[in-house]
């Protein structure tokens, strides 16, 4: 028979037994602490600061010499005269004036500006005609009566009529005496013009048929203004 320490001891054992089991028991359900994450910072790296160097200007006058202002002088001359060769070439041409026949308005030697460019022809306007003649040369002279205009002279009284009307011509040296080939009146064609000198009595013109009625395509240019003399500017 056992005794009853024994027993005791026994039913201790057991105790602990099952207050051990329940302890893990415990444990076992309890969550395990989950590791916290850390984040580092790691500071960038500061861009090296590189002094910038100061910039310094300084001026330093030159003293010019003598030949310095000549070659200045001379350097804005010659682009002068080129600037204006340029617009002459593109815009206008000179043409000088041979003869008397366009007294007293121009003289002979006087030069001419010249448009280049025209888009109308106009009764009054004096032009550079180029088409071919007996002499092969370019005529200066006055346009009288354009394309569709109907001319007439009156050789004795010296009067010129276009599309019947008496035309003023404060620009003439005399009345027009000389008829030349001209005998009656003439409808001029669309596209020609007639052009007679401001000499009329001394002028070989469309009056006389070795020059004829002026396809326009032929006319160089309406002058512009009287490049020299100079101070005599102005054309009427």
């Amino acid at each position: 028979m056992r005794r009853t320490e024994d027993i005791s001891y026994d039913i201790r054992k057991k105790e602990d037994v099952s207050f051990d089991y329940g302890k893990k028991a415990e444990e076992k359900k309890q969550p395990k602490p989950q590791r916290k994450s850390f984040q580092i910072n790691i500071p960038k790296k500061e861009k090296e600061y590189k002094p910038q160097r100061a910039e310094t200007t300084v001026q330093v006058k030159v003293k010019k010499g003598p030949w310095d202002i000549v070659y200045e002088w001379i350097d804005s001359f010659v682009f002068s005269i080129i600037l204006i060769l340029l617009v002459f070439v593109f815009c206008f041409r000179v043409v000088g004036v041979d003869g008397e026949s366009m007294m007293p308005t121009l003289n002979h030697g006087d030069w001419l500006a010249v448009k280049a460019i025209n888009t109308e022809i106009k009764r009054g306007d004096i032009v550079i005609v180029t088409q071919p003649n007996d002499r092969n040369e370019p005529l200066v002279k006055r346009v009288i009566a354009v394309g569709g205009d109907t001319l007439d002279i009156n050789f004795i009284s010296g009067q010129v009529r276009v599309n019947g009307e008496i035309i003023d011509e404060p620009y003439i040296m005399e009345p027009t005496r000389n008829k030349g080939d001209f005998d009656k009146p003439i409808k001029i064609p669309e596209g020609y013009v007639f052009v007679m000198g401001d000499n009329r009595n001394n002028s070989l013109d469309s009056r006389f048929d070795s020059i004829g009625i002026i396809d326009e395509r032929y006319i160089l240019g309406v002058a512009d203004a009287r490049m020299f003399p100079f101070g005599e500017w102005e054309i009427n």
